[in-house]
């Protein structure tokens, strides 16, 4: 079966940006840097109606119902980047920015690292890539929506 060309480009395309997946190079020191964000977006009742379903409970959507105005907004929480990508031997630093909301406790499952990211301050950790896999980074206070994926590529062969 033929592929189609557009989906053969963004193959090329992904390896080319992720040389991680075409072959492991030697292990290596790696700092991600990510944010703790929060988009927004709203309406006016007048133009769009509020939403009768409710979001998912946990903290990490909100969903304010319309002011004397008529405007209703909604809000999320989230790691940026959503999907981080590292060797396993990888040396990885965690570099964290809280940009919205007051803090964001986490944990990054399977490595069982945890600590709080925290408004205005840079949060640091760093440690050995020494299992493959993809591994939840979870922000305790808003979930659902605060995770993001470390995905650890195997060693060849391993």
């Amino acid at each position: 079966m033929k592929r189609p060309q557009a989906l053969t480009l963004l193959t090329l395309g992904l390896l080319a940006v992720l040389p991680g997946w075409t072959q492991h190079q030697a292990a290596r020191q790696r700092t991600i840097y990510i944010a703790a964000v929060e988009p927004k977006g709203g309406a006016n009742v007048s133009q769009e109606a509020f939403p009768k379903a409710e979001v998912p409970a946990g903290g990490g959507y909100v969903l304010k119902k319309p002011d004397d105005k008529g405007r209703w907004e909604i809000s999320t929480y989230k790691w940026d980047p959503g999907t981080m990508v590292v060797n396993e031997g990888d040396t990885v630093t965690m570099e964290f920015v809280g940009i919205n909301g007051d803090e964001h406790p986490f944990t990054l499952e399977g490595y069982w690292i945890s600590n709080t990211v925290k408004r205005g301050e840079i949060t640091r950790v760093t440690f050995k890539a020494d299992k493959a896999g993809i591994f939840k980074l979870i922000c305790r206070k808003h979930t659902p929506s605060m995770q993001a994926d470390l995905v650890v590529l195997a060693k060849p062969g391993a």
